[in-house]
């Protein structure tokens, strides 16, 4: 058995049967080929840096580490058209493209995980989601073993949501993500400290972004976490006045004319969960949001402390929230 420990965030104690790198679409193929031959029982995960994922158990199986590689830049007048590998650093891109005049992404930036990642959570921070840079999304169907793509359409994106989310497991898995960035738009400053940026840059937007994530967020270098557990829920206007009537101070985001996204952290924090623990899971003393491993933590006392805070903010707010984690257990995802 292999240990997981060091390839999820969170640093869970968990083992599976063992691990394999992937370090092209070719490999991945021939790969995927041989287990389909070994048996149709043979069961795998598709792991990229473990930022979005917690091992709450043994996963008795085998796990597949998505280290497909590379960064090719075209342009034409109007726009940068980016191929990257689905195994690259996220915020590496980010630097990349940063250091090279290419904005866009600097919204984006310190976000963890792989390029792989970012089209299936449709990541987003401060006003911006990733959708608005997909071109296509190459990816390995593992029925018919054949790479094949989605355009931007098709891959159905939502809030923090997409296809290749909503799909059945190993379904469909990323090869390659196709960004078109524009030369020429406008910066995104409308939300926090962005707000004060005098003269914005995408490289200044891109600085204050890491600064204001360190400053909230705790390094799983030095403290397990995947980032934000849940999902900001979004909820219709009459359920907000209805709120606010108990509820003054409650803060929102217009989604659209029908609907507002109320910030999780919120929630959580007006309930006295910050800093509260179980075992050695807890609350993040500074930001509500980020469930934390205190060291040698445990997957069920994760799964108790996240059950009571969705049940408690149900409970008083009449809102379901829903993990944007993915938590993985010995027959694979676990929910909530």
């Amino acid at each position: 058995m292999d240990s997981l420990k060091s390839l999820h965030t969170f640093s869970l104690h968990a083992r599976c049967r063992r691990i394999i790198n992937i370090e092209s679409s070719r490999e991945l193929i021939s790969t995927i080929r041989a287990l389909i031959n070994e048996g149709d029982d043979t069961k795998y995960l598709m792991l990229g840096e473990g930022s979005n994922t917690v091992f709450i158990d043994d996963y008795p199986q085998l796990v597949l580490l998505n280290r497909i590689k590379g960064i090719l830049v075209n342009e034409n007048k109007s726009e940068y058209l980016l191929t990257v590998g689905a195994g690259e650093n996220w915020h590496r891109l980010v630097e990349f493209c940063i250091q090279r005049n290419i904005g866009g992404f600097e919204n984006l930036a310190l976000i963890p995980g792989t390029v792989g990642a970012s089209p299936i959570q449709n990541i987003g921070a401060y006003g911006v989601e990733i959708e608005r840079f997909i071109d296509k999304v190459e990816f390995l169907d593992t029925e018919s073993l054949t790479l094949c793509s989605f355009n931007k359409e098709q891959c159905n994106f939502g809030y923090r949501d997409s296809i290749f989310k909503q799909q059945a497991h190993n379904q469909r898995i990323i090869t390659r993500v196709f960004y078109r960035l524009p030369k020429v738009y406008k910066l995104e400053t409308s939300y926090g400290s962005l707000l004060h940026l005098v003269l914005p840059s995408a490289e200044k937007v891109f600085n204050e972004v890491i600064a204001i994530r360190k400053s909230k967020l705790p390094d799983p270098a030095k403290l397990g976490n995947a980032g934000s557990f849940f999902k900001n829920p979004v909820i219709d206007n009459n359920h907000l006045n209805r709120l606010l009537n108990i509820h003054n101070d409650m803060p929102s985001f217009r989604v659209n004319e029908h609907q507002v996204k109320i910030p999780a952290a919120w929630l959580i924090d007006k309930l006295g969960f910050r800093g509260k623990k179980i075992g050695n899971i807890a609350c993040h003393e500074n930001q509500a949001l980020v469930l934390v491993n205190m060291g040698e933590g445990e997957g069920k006392d994760l799964l108790t402390l996240a059950r009571q805070i969705r049940d408690s903010v149900y409970k008083t707010f009449d809102i379901e929230l829903d993990n944007e984690v993915r938590l993985i257990g010995k027959h694979g995802l676990v929910t909530l």
